[in-house]
């Protein structure tokens, strides 16, 4: 599949990512540092940091966590100019602790999220006119989750449009089953959201609590009949099943600090290698190489330090990109 966006160059991709960002508590030395997290989220951060021009589409409360969540991402070069305000609503949140492992447990409070009123948000028809002219939309099984049904047809109707334009959507399978009020809801949901996108990032944990399933190749062909035009199931420690189902393992095995957000950051990192025209085997290996990264260091997206391999990605991309 070749995904170079023709004349207008690679590194032009409009890239939009719905969802619920939310506030992330995390407890460190008796205290607890605030920081801020969720799936699309953390892949708009990351693809932000690997160069590409992206915007988040979400709804925030009015509470004091808001106005420094916005300026905290503008600071990290994302246009925040579709995260709306709900009055009366709050911004979601969640704590994370981490076990020797650094497998993680999570509580939430999110009943009165924002975010679960996007479309009902001041702004939202212009913020959505802006999101159908995106390269890529991505979203994902929480995005879904967390809005009624007229909300949920809103997102697959705006990736019907993305398409119907020429543009491509990105579709990840986070299942949370407290989100839902029983798996055949999930299951419904999750298979009308595939067979709407371009790219599916399945994950076989995921897959597996949701539909029994017995393998990712199960997975991946499961995810081929809906209509899914390239499917990537994230396998856990075994590696990654690519587009012809084929295993990429990983190239080292780690002891994991934090596994938060590890499927986010391979989503961001093999999403920008193919927008960028990098073969599925190559873009799994930069998704790797950023989820390898994260899961080193503390929380869903770790501030950038001098290993953070965003630039050499970039670098990488740019310069093994077919030509359009």
């Amino acid at each position: 599949m070749e995904l170079v966006n023709g004349d207008r160059g690679v590194s032009s991709s409009r890239i939009v990512c719905l969802g619920e960002a939310m506030v992330e508590l995390t407890p460190r030395q008796g205290r607890w540092d605030v920081h801020y997290g969720g799936d699309t989220l953390n892949v708009a951060l990351h693809l932000t940091r690997l160069g590409f021009d992206v915007a988040y589409l979400t709804a925030l409360g009015s509470d004091p966590f808001a106005g420094p969540m916005r300026q905290a991402w503008g600071r990290e070069g994302m246009d925040v100019s579709l995260v709306l305000t709900e009055p009366g609503r709050t911004t979601g949140l969640y704590s994370i602790a981490t076990d020797e492992n650094g497998e993680r447990t999570f509580a939430y409070w999110r009943g009165e999220s924002a975010a679960r009123r996007l479309f009902h948000a001041e702004g939202v028809e212009r913020a959505l006119e802006a999101a159908r002219e995106a390269d890529l939309l991505f979203f994902s099984l929480i995005s879904l989750a967390i809005l009624p049904d007229e909300g949920r047809e809103a997102v697959l109707a705006l990736a019907r449009e993305v398409c119907d334009r020429g543009g491509k959507v990105a579709f990840d399978g986070n299942y949370r089953p407290r989100l839902w009020p029983d798996a055949a809801t999930a299951r419904l949901w999750r298979d009308r959201a595939a067979a709407a996108a371009t790219f599916g990032l399945p994950s076989l944990e995921d897959e597996m609590r949701l539909d029994a399933s017995e393998s990712a190749e199960t997975i991946r062909k499961h995810w081929l009949t809906l209509g899914c035009r390239e499917v990537v199931v994230k396998a856990g420690a075994d590696g990654i099943v690519l587009p012809d189902g084929t295993l990429a393992p990983p190239e080292a095995r780690l002891h994991a600090l934090d596994t938060s957000g590890a499927g986010d950051a391979f989503d961001a990192g093999y999403l920008g290698a193919r927008l960028r025209g990098l073969t599925p085997e190559r873009a799994a290996a930069h998704g790797q190489r950023l989820a390898a990264w994260t899961v080193m260091r503390h929380g869903a997206i770790p501030e950038r330090d001098h290993a953070a391999p965003y630039a050499a990605m970039a670098a990488e991309s740019t310069q093994g990109a077919r030509p359009a």
